[in-house]
């Protein structure tokens, strides 16, 4: 066996394999298409390597070679496909099969000029370097801006590059006197060398851009609450702290409210409206909470609220505001003339102070006011003093 035919067995299995990584990452991705296409668009382009075998050595060379180009050609396609869709760039099956049908008219061109001539390969090579490039176009483009992305796009223009370095190097070497003398070259050796490197990188790249979305969900998941649609405690505790530390010398206020006689609603009514009333209050406190405010459900029935910018006497304000507006929550699942109440506590948290200090104030205050009769806001000790 040639060093090229051994270099197209092993492209073969790299291509095979990130094949099978990215249609079990289909599974757990949001991008689930873009997953899908890149495992195809792998896929085909790996059958690329069995297509030079037959190349080399089936009697008829014809059908081969034209499974050579289609399925590089195909592969890149869905590649670009697929990336189009990752960075919300438009792209419709209808333009995908437009490029591989231009490109295909463009092989059958091709195919008429000499192996020889020195511009064979920038013919050849041209239109896979044209969808690389196009592919690249569309991630530096794109709103997306991290480092990783930024660098799939250097990848993926390094290897719209690779395509014409290849065809230099075919005009320097030499591609072979016909198709099937092409895997005894040494062109072949290196072009093959190359096209390993990059099937690497580019599917290292593209499994990297979409393990990292994974992870960003499944930490918005951690952060969410699934019943409320708000924070958790953790997300509060983290935007809170967002926010303090670029507020400069800013004041804010925070809240912490409960439900009322909450068990009582579960043991009476069952469980189901329970998760209404939380619904409906995590709904209604949201509404009228104000814009900036940062909002969250930190235990069953306990909420907390941060107010950016605000003093305390205005967070009493939004406060009793929140409690009347509990008192006029319609909740379908409990009987008609029902009426839910809260309780609220009030603290400051002092510019560039410690958030636990006013979540601690804050929940002094709403025992005082569970204990003062509920239904009721309270100030912390130290505001009302």
């Amino acid at each position: 066996m040639s060093a090229a035919a051994l270099f197209l067995w092993v492209n073969f299995l790299i291509g095979v394999c990130f094949s099978a990584v990215f249609a079990v990452v289909s599974i757990y991705s949001r991008w689930r298409a873009s997953a899908l296409l890149f495992s195809g668009g792998l896929f085909v382009a790996s059958l690329t390597m069995i297509s030079e075998l037959g190349v080399a050595y089936a009697s008829n060379s014809v059908p081969w070679s034209f499974a050579v180009y289609g399925t590089v050609l195909a592969g890149l396609v869905l590649l670009h496909w697929g990336v189009s869709l990752l960075y919300d760039r438009p792209f419709s099956a209808r333009a995908a099969l437009a490029i591989f049908l231009l490109g295909m008219a463009g092989y059958l061109m091709v195919r008429e000029v000499p192996r020889t001539w020195w511009g064979y390969g920038f013919v050849y090579q041209g239109p896979y370097a044209v969808v690389t490039f196009s592919a690249a176009i569309t991630v530096f483009l794109s709103d997306r801006k991290t480092a990783m992305d930024k660098t799939l796009g250097f990848v993926l223009a390094f290897s719209g590059a690779h395509f014409l370095i290849k065809a230099t190097l075919a005009a320097l070497m030499g591609p072979g006197a016909t198709p099937s003398a092409y895997i005894s070259t040494s062109y072949a050796v290196m072009s093959q060398s190359i096209t390993a490197v990059l099937i690497v990188a580019v599917g290292l790249m593209l499994l990297a851009v979409l393990t990292l979305d994974i992870m960003a969900v499944e930490r918005g998941h951690a952060e969410h609450d699934s019943l409320s649609g708000l924070v958790n405690r953790r997300g509060f505790e983290k935007a809170a702290k967002r926010i303090v530390e670029s507020s400069g010398d800013r004041q804010h206020a925070v809240i912490l409210c409960d439900i009322d006689h909450f068990k009582s609603i579960n043991d009476s009514y069952g469980h189901h409206a329970g998760d209404m009333v939380i619904s409906a209050f995590a709904t209604m406190i949201t509404t009228l909470a104000g814009n900036g405010a940062i909002v969250a459900r930190i235990g069953g029935e306990e909420f907390a609220v941060l107010l950016p910018g605000t003093s305390p006497t205005i967070a009493v304000a939004v406060a009793d505001t929140l409690r009347i507006g509990t008192r006029k929550m319609m909740v379908p699942c409990l009987p008609g003339g029902s009426v839910v109440t809260a309780s609220f506590g009030v603290a400051a948290l002092p510019a560039n102070g410690d958030l636990e200090t006013a979540l601690r104030q804050a929940d002094a205050a709403l025992y005082d006011a569970k204990r003062g009769g509920r239904d009721r806001v309270h100030q912390a000790r130290s505001l009302a003093a």
